[in-house]
């Protein structure tokens, strides 16, 4: 299994731990070289996003992966988590619809958690 196979497993269970909604995972390693992997996820108030990002964070450090940058704090409804070979977005369910990132990247290809 490719490293950034593995790193977006151990971030999609942190995530599915922690009750986020909707959990998408794209494959974009054919059309950018950003990451290889977007993972997307809502979740219902503030503490959740909080519980969220801090669940990928451990889980993935545990691992031996160490993020790469961090936005969004305490008070922020769209937490980006980049770890160079994934990048994880965690928004309220508002946000989400608002920036819609699967409408974005449809030249992606949308990865069934199962088959992961």
């Amino acid at each position: 299994m490719s490293q950034s196979k593995e790193m977006t497993k151990i971030a999609v269970a942190a995530l599915s731990d922690k009750k986020a909604e909707d959990v998408r995972v794209i494959d974009i390693r054919e059309i950018s070289t950003i990451a290889d992997f977007f993972i997307i996820a809502n979740g219902t108030n503030a503490n959740q996003l909080l519980a969220m990002r801090d669940a990928v964070d451990e889980e993935l450090y545990k691992a031996g992966y160490q993020t790469k940058q961090v936005e969004g704090n305490q008070s922020s409804t769209w937490i980006l988590m980049d770890y160079n070979d994934i990048i994880v977005h965690i928004f309220s369910k508002e946000d989400r619809l608002f920036y819609d990132l699967e409408r974005m990247w449809t030249d992606g290809k949308q990865i069934d958690i199962k088959d992961l």
